[in-house]
């Protein structure tokens, strides 16, 4: 198998498939992986389900696969620099799955453990809990998270290796070392 691949197109042809999940790494827009994103526009694989800390904005990062309508679903915690997202969901075109930051980080490091579910505090009483299964432990509620299994994950790396081991620059670790760990497959 290939390792080593010359452009982002190359390293996503025949990767990608409509109505995948992808985890994407990144924090607002630093260590974003543009490059793996502009590739997935110009593929034009659409409904996409795409798990990131949030979703771009308006033109760049995530935003550019929300202005060609191939994201149905986002999975993030932070989304208000972007009104194309912004008018999206409230039109009913987009779907939204909150998470609380810390805990979205969680589930895609607890999906690259293997991991299928996790009980947290962080939303208990909230509208994020809403749905969930809740348990007691030691007088305390938590609410069970589902590990996230992604069928791809697509991160930026200051440099990696054959072998995937990846350095991240200064503050571009952020989402990049979970979201890699939940893909079947990784691109970076």
């Amino acid at each position: 198998m290939k390792k080593i691949y010359g452009s982002a197109k190359e390293a996503l042809d025949g990767v990608l498939f409509d109505g995948m999940l992808i985890a994407a790494g990144g924090f607002g827009l630093c260590g974003i992986p543009e490059l793996l994103i502009d590739g997935i526009v110009a593929a034009g694989t659409k409904d996409l389900t795409v798990a990131s800390n949030n979703a771009g904005v308006d033109d760049f990062g995530l935003g550019k696969l929300l202005a060609t309508r191939q994201i149905k679903k986002m999975l993030s915690s932070y989304v208000g620099e972007n009104a194309e997202f912004m008018r999206q969901y409230l039109s009913g075109e987009l779907e939204l799955e909150f998470n609380p930051q810390g805990t979205l980080a969680e589930r895609m490091r607890a999906g690259g453990a293997g991991i299928p579910g996790f009980y947290t505090k962080t939303g208990v009483g909230t509208v994020i809990a809403e749905g969930k299964e809740v348990k007691n432990f030691d007088g305390q509620d938590y609410i069970l998270e589902r590990g996230i299994f992604a069928d791809l994950a697509i991160v930026k790396a200051w440099k990696a290796d054959a072998t995937g081991n990846a350095v991240f620059r200064k503050t571009a670790r952020n989402f990049n070392p979970p979201a890699a760990m939940c893909g079947k497959i990784c691109i970076m």
